[in-house]
């Protein structure tokens, strides 16, 4: 049995919908300087693991941490953005969002950094103690 056809435009609304996500990602990076440095941060990740030619397994636990760490940012930036508009003036839970917003971004950052520690700590300390 053949699948019906997609209705008409809903490729073109699909292809926009990424073109949305990519204009939404690049105005985060042009704004927000913590992203500018997790930008840079995953550069040299990249580049040290190009460099020590990681397996494919530890390719899979970089790009899990660098996605964790943009996403988390990501919606941290969406939050903070949405709370400055329905509250432009200081309110407590308003702070509280961007506190709890800010918080997920800290325990992923953290948690890639444990992660980037494990591959590439002692692949950096073979390098060093040669």
């Amino acid at each position: 049995m053949a699948s019906p056809a997609p209705p008409p435009g809903l490729l073109r609304r699909r292809a926009a919908s990424f073109g949305h996500a990519l204009r939404g990602i690049g105005a985060a990076l042009r704004s927000e300087l913590h992203l500018q440095f997790h930008a840079v941060a995953t550069a040299v990740v990249l580049g040290l693991g190009l460099y020590f030619r990681l397996r494919l397994s530890e390719w899979a636990l970089v790009a899990l941490a660098v996605a964790g760490v943009w996403a988390a940012e990501l919606f941290n930036t969406a939050i903070e953005t949405l709370t400055n508009l329905v509250s432009p003036d200081y309110h407590p839970l308003a702070g509280k969002a961007k506190d709890v917003a800010a918080g997920a971004v800290l325990l992923a950052a953290l948690g890639a950094l444990v992660v980037g520690a494990l591959l590439f700590g002692p692949k950096i300390w073979l390098l060093l103690s040669r």
